[in-house]
């Protein structure tokens, strides 16, 4: 488990901690699993202009806008990323993770490449995590195995996965999930680690050596 606070007390920033792979590498997974294991996370709830579906909650599941709201925060800069799929809008609202993360909460994020580096662009201090398979032929194995996608479509995932994983330069950790309870171990050391980066404890420190002076 991973504290955000050091020993005077004062509460840190959180991190946002973003995750992406290629498709069937597990990213649904090892969150869900990370979900169980760390309940101190805060996943990042995404905005929709969708309708919501039975059971859906505002706030939990989505944040549900009009397109005319969602287009509204496009044009304020209020969307760290965002795109149109299916005829209806999806992305990530800024003041949700800015919000969350200055009480001291850390904010996963889940997310394909490309929607991580629209998120990296703007907010460059995040940690951003790429979720690898253990290799091309595993990844083929396991997107024939859960048997949702034709012979064709898998062939253009496994293209699109070659050039996600060439983008890995972008990231600053590569995660393999050989076993989800390894990239999850791997991933909270990650996290652990992040929270001791000097440059996140020294306006702490700074303190500490002002009441001594």
């Amino acid at each position: 488990m991973t504290s955000n606070k050091v020993a005077s007390g004062t509460r840190t920033q959180g991190i946002l901690v973003v995750i992406s792979g290629p498709s069937g590498v597990g990213k649904g997974t090892v969150c869900s699993a990370l979900r169980k294991s760390a309940p101190e996370l805060i996943y990042s709830v995404s905005a929709t202009t969708r309708m919501p579906r039975t059971g859906e909650m505002e706030g939990v599941n989505y944040f549900f806008k009009s397109k005319e709201e969602f287009k509204q925060l496009i044009e304020n800069e209020e969307m760290l990323e965002w795109a149109e799929y299916v005829g209806n809008y999806y992305g990530t609202p800024r003041k949700f993770v800015e919000d969350t993360l200055a009480t001291g909460k850390d904010v996963i994020l889940e997310i394909e490449v490309q929607g991580a580096l629209k998120v990296k662009q703007k907010f460059p201090e995040g940690v951003f995590i790429f979720l690898m398979p253990p290799s091309l032929s595993e990844l083929q194995n396991r997107l024939v195995t859960r048997g949702t996608d034709s012979a064709e479509l898998i062939a253009s995932r496994l293209s699109v996965a070659r050039d996600e994983i060439a983008l890995l330069e972008h990231y600053n950790y590569a995660v393999v999930n050989d076993q989800v309870e390894n990239a999850c171990s791997k991933i909270m050391a990650i996290i652990t680690a992040e929270h001791c980066r000097r440059e996140r404890l020294f306006p702490n420190i700074s303190e500490w050596i002002d009441e001594v002076k």
